[in-house]
């Protein structure tokens, strides 16, 4: 189940995507998401749908790595469909004991799991296609008017990338410390829910113990080097907008015209 978790993980290869500006792939993510929660009807889910197929298709990611990231949330999806699928008032197809299961229900439950899906999905081929550098480069970058009103920019990008940074070193640490405990003799799996939670107990203490010690060595490691933030800085690498990166905007700019046309049609 660890090693499933996609998001945060950079697959190098040599794609459209991955030659993008992270600012341009920011905001193409941004206007994605809107839209998830704008479009309606078969029309509009058609209109995404192919927009997300040929985004994974440039990304020349495989599509069999890029799925196995939603195993991490098939709870939360289960969660999010029976709640639709019982709490949303409307034209009652058949009742099981207290719960009426409506029409309305039925359909919101199937647009609600496609949209997270869709959404995990989307999230994933932003952080597999930009390495934690340029991400946190890109970031900083768009939020950069944000200093005038003294927002700390650069601070929130270092802390999004130290974050990103730790997604992989904590799936690591983590199977390191269940193989462990597992040839100590600890059971995961058997038991009811209970008895399961307690077990993650040998699993949770060093592991946290773990991260706080690798912040600690983090925070001593800066104040070595005598890091002060962002201030008088500069980029070893300078993020600049090149002729692709425009053909991506109008194309991202079209996409999002269409579906609001859709909703709106």
């Amino acid at each position: 189940m660890l090693r499933d978790i996609t998001i945060g993980q950079y697959y190098p290869a040599e794609s459209v995507l991955h030659k993008l500006d992270p600012r341009t792939k920011l905001m193409a993510t941004l206007i994605y998401v809107v839209s998830l929660f704008v479009f309606r009807g078969l029309a509009g889910f058609v209109a995404v749908t192919v927009a997300l197929c040929l985004v994974i298709w440039l990304s020349k990611v495989p599509v069999g790595y890029m799925v196995k990231g939603l195993k991490a949330i098939v709870v939360i999806l289960l969660i999010t469909a029976v709640f639709n699928l019982f709490l949303t008032p409307g034209e009652t197809i058949f009742i099981v004991w207290k719960f009426k299961i409506t029409y309305e229900g039925l359909q919101n439950a199937g647009f609600m799991v496609i949209r997270l899906i869709y959404l995990i999905l989307g999230s994933s081929v932003l952080t597999l296609t930009t390495t934690p550098n340029q991400l946190t480069d890109g970031l900083e970058k768009s939020m950069k008017p944000l200093n005038k009103i003294h927002v700390p920019v650069h601070e929130i990008a270092m802390m999004m990338s130290i974050a990103l940074r730790f997604i992989p070193i904590l799936i690591e640490e983590t199977d390191k410390i269940m193989k462990a405990q597992l040839a100590r003799g600890a059971d995961f799996e058997s038991g009811n829910l209970l008895k399961k939670a307690k077990s993650m107990v040998p699993l949770l203490v060093p592991l946290f113990v773990s991260a706080f010690r690798r912040a600690n060595d983090l925070a001593m490691a800066m104040e070595a080097r005598c890091y002060h933030g962002g201030a008088g800085r500069t980029k070893m690498k300078p993020l600049k907008y090149r002729r692709l990166d425009g053909a991506a905007y109008i194309i991202v700019f079209v996409y999002f015209a269409i579906v609001i046309w859709l909703r709106a049609a």
